[in-house]
């Protein structure tokens, strides 16, 4: 059987990404990788992640890129200079010094168009891949984007969820919650172990969740 990993947040956090991805996982071309977004802001290597992404991409690796609530920011920022305030206000502005440019505008077009091509959700048999979460009160979940990127729920009762397990990241989650979340084989289960904020007690963390057996592979970010 091949083995399905799912990481997510790595927010600019290149070099503990690679260490768990190469030397962690060991990924091969017969693995499924998803990556659930918020690849970008906060830490200082935002370029060497989407450049390390589309690398894996071009080398035949199967990997499948969701879209987060930050790359939702530049692409709105891209097309509307109102909104960049809120992109900053969410350390965008990393990103803009990790490519090297002062106007998101001048990005180069294989970067937007990475960025522009994301997806907001994968199913993959009973299990949905997701950055953030779900409305749980509209008829279809599957149409609000806006849930999808911002709001997470620790259960869901919408038909069309129901007997699905839903991985997503978003929220920090400490790697001991997530260890109590897969032993009571939670509907819900959150990998976001916040490895962005390295200086704060039980964060710092960029995990990878093997989901066919629900396994957990961690590299501290130092």
């Amino acid at each position: 059987m091949s083995r399905l990993f799912a990481i997510s947040d790595i927010h600019g956090c290149f070099k503990p990404f690679y260490e768990l991805v190469v030397n962690t996982i060991k990924l091969t071309k017969s693995d499924q990788l998803f990556l659930l977004g918020d690849y970008i802001d906060r830490g200082k290597q935002s370029k060497e992640v989407i450049d390390f992404i589309i690398d894996l991409d071009k080398q035949g690796f199967n990997v499948t890129t969701l879209i987060g609530n930050h790359e939702v920011m530049l692409l709105d920022s891209y097309y509307n200079r109102e909104l960049e305030p809120i992109w900053f206000m969410n350390n965008g502005e990393s990103t803009l010094l990790s490519f090297g440019i002062e106007d998101i505008r001048n990005i180069d077009n294989h970067y937007l168009d990475f960025f522009s091509s994301l997806e907001y959700y994968m199913i993959v048999g009973n299990i949905i891949f997701v950055h953030a979460g779900f409305n749980d009160q509209t008829i279809n979940p599957f149409a609000d984007k806006h849930s999808m990127i911002w709001e997470s729920r620790q259960s869901y009762r919408n038909p069309l969820l129901s007997g699905k397990s839903i991985i997503h990241g978003h929220r920090p989650n400490m790697v001991s919650n997530l260890k109590r979340q897969i032993d009571k084989k939670a509907s819900v289960i959150s990998i976001d172990t916040g490895c962005v904020y390295e200086n704060e007690m039980g964060y710092g963390i960029l995990t990878a969740l093997e989901v066919n057996t629900m396994t957990l592979y961690s590299v501290i970010n130092s």
